[in-house]
């Protein structure tokens, strides 16, 4: 069984030391009366079609659950173009809280969208009161995707060869997604437009003042800028954090049903 590390100052207690069950928080959350609003962000190569799982179970507790696919990607790679960027995905997200009238919404960021999940709190934090940080980027202001990932030569090839986007990775290892899910990954998996990973972000704080925050890692995929995140929540007393160490980077097909609980008890 898949157990959490977790570290709550505000909700979690642990019956035993050093692990959570998903059974434990997910009956605690569906306990909950309150129907609760969350738009879930997916990352890189990806579309709204890996959170599947998730949105499924939530929607099944009674609450409301919006999955954005972001321009040029999943269902919507037919509209890859030059210029889409950072400011086009986070338009994606604002524009959908916008015109679905959504308030007190629980946002939720997975890997790169982090920093459009940065970049949409600019702009409607208002309307978001808490957030959950999944494996993560944790961006400050002028920083790039680009300037924490691994896909530099592969993004100055494709921009030098005027290129819209830059393929996905090709296989999935476990560090990704477990090997039942690999061939389904793979098959979902679409080219990234350039400009999101190039486009400075510009933040003045926003992220700071949303009042319940949660950082979850998923240290089995090594990734140094979010185990830096993780230490840096630790180390701030507005933030929550966990740990899932036994799922890969795609911990909403791994375990949808303790991704679920998290998301839940950190809403």
């Amino acid at each position: 069984m898949v157990t959490f590390q977790a570290t709550r100052r505000r909700l979690l207690t642990t019956a035993a030391a050093g692990g959570l069950t998903a059974e434990a928080v997910f009956g605690a959350a569906r306990a909950q009366p309150a129907r609760k609003t969350f738009v879930l962000v997916h990352g890189a190569f990806c579309g709204g079609w890996i959170w599947r799982r998730v949105a499924d179970r939530l929607e099944q507790s009674g609450h409301k659950v919006f999955v954005p696919t972001l321009t040029g990607l999943g269902e919507r790679s037919h509209l890859l173009r030059k210029d889409i960027d950072l400011d086009t995905h986070v338009a994606d997200v604002v524009n959908l809280i916008k015109w679905e009238s959504l308030d007190n919404v629980c946002l939720v960021a997975w890997s790169y969208a982090g920093f459009v999940g940065s970049g949409v709190l600019e702009s409607v934090g208002d309307r978001v009161s808490s957030i959950v940080w999944l494996d993560a980027f944790l961006p400050a202001n002028g920083q790039r995707v680009l300037d924490f990932t691994a896909f530099g030569k592969a993004v100055q090839a494709a921009a030098d060869k005027g290129e819209t986007g830059f393929g996905a990775p090709g296989k999935l290892p476990a560090i990704f997604v477990a090997e039942r899910d690999q061939a389904f990954a793979e098959s979902k998996v679409t080219a990234q437009p350039i400009g999101t990973f190039l486009q400075p972000i510009k933040l003045s704080g926003a992220l700071d003042r949303v009042a319940k925050k949660s950082y979850i890692r998923l240290p089995k995929f090594p990734q140094p800028a979010y185990d830096k995140a993780l230490a840096d929540c630790k180390n701030e007393k507005s933030w929550a954090t966990f740990e899932l160490p036994e799922v890969g980077h795609m911990a909403m097909l791994d375990a949808p049903d303790h991704v679920s609980a998290l998301i839940l008890q950190a809403s």
